[in-house]
């Protein structure tokens, strides 16, 4: 195909460029006009806890009478079809995906909704994962959401850059664990947030302790409250390392889960917004 020189005269398309334009346009409004608001989730460090978090956080808000829903904007690493026990493509329609619905309602899109085995890497450079998460966003059949979660991939780079640019993030919520190693890669995530002018909801501490089984005591796993509380950031939830948790993701059946791990931040978050 040559090169549009933009004189639709000497075009053998005569202009349909700009049909196809309109209707991707109005294509994208369909599949994105319900979507009421959208939260990213970030870390800036990984193994931090973000796709848990972000998979909590769709189905506490689901308990509360919303309707949740979750992009899983980490391409090369995405863990939340596992932890909600998705084993099926994607469905397609026309020009457009469908995102799959969990048992209780929660719709979700992924790339390893699109792999033939869940194991296989994917081998693409920055700005081409960078288009595959706006075309998660703009290609897929959202229907009618009132929290769309999207779980981010750690770092400040393409990604993150992409989702604040192309979504209309209405605000982040950040993920630490109690150490000043990652409260300092956090600062990173925060001053991006804060230089895209993209709201700050507040922070969730993960892995903050281990409890006894034997005598329920609180077992610290990292520093002290200084390290977390050094970002300035209002902390809106400490959660702990619970195996029961684990299990659960490992399981595909965290929706299942009785907890109410998160609760209150999605309480919080769902009020403010």
């Amino acid at each position: 195909m040559s090169e549009c020189n933009h004189d639709c005269g000497s075009c053998g398309s005569n202009g349909s460029c700009s049909v196809q334009d309109e209707e991707k346009k109005a294509r994208i409004r369909a599949n994105t006009q319900g979507v009421k608001k959208v939260i990213g989730v970030v870390g800036g460090k990984g193994g931090v806890g973000k796709s848990l978090v972000t998979s909590l956080m769709a189905i506490q808000t689901q308990r509360l009478g919303y309707k949740a829903a979750i992009l899983d904007a980490d391409i090369t690493g995405p863990s939340v079809p596992k932890i909600f026990g998705i084993d099926k493509f994607a469905e397609v329609d026309g020009e457009s995906l469908i995102p799959h619905t969990t048992k209780n309602g929660i719709k979700i899109m992924s790339m390893n909704m699109l792999l033939q085995n869940d194991t296989d890497p994917v081998l693409w450079r920055g700005p081409v994962i960078s288009g595959v998460v706006k075309q998660f966003w703009e290609d897929v059949q959202w229907g009618d959401v009132d929290f769309l979660f999207v779980d981010m991939p750690p770092g400040t780079g393409d990604v993150p850059m992409t989702v604040f640019q192309s979504l209309p993030v209405d605000g982040i919520l950040i993920v630490s664990t109690p150490q000043s190693l990652v409260s300092m890669i956090v600062q990173k995530a925060l001053k991006m947030a804060e230089m895209m002018n993209i709201p700050i909801l507040g922070m969730v501490e993960n892995m903050r302790f281990l409890k006894c089984t034997d005598c329920g005591k609180e077992i610290p796993l990292f520093g002290g409250d200084e390290a977390v509380d050094s970002t300035a950031v209002m902390v809106l939830e400490r959660i702990p390392l619970d195996p029961s948790v684990a299990a659960a993701c490992d399981a595909g059946n965290l929706e299942a889960l009785d907890t109410d791990y998160l609760a209150q931040t999605a309480r919080v978050i769902t009020e403010a917004l």
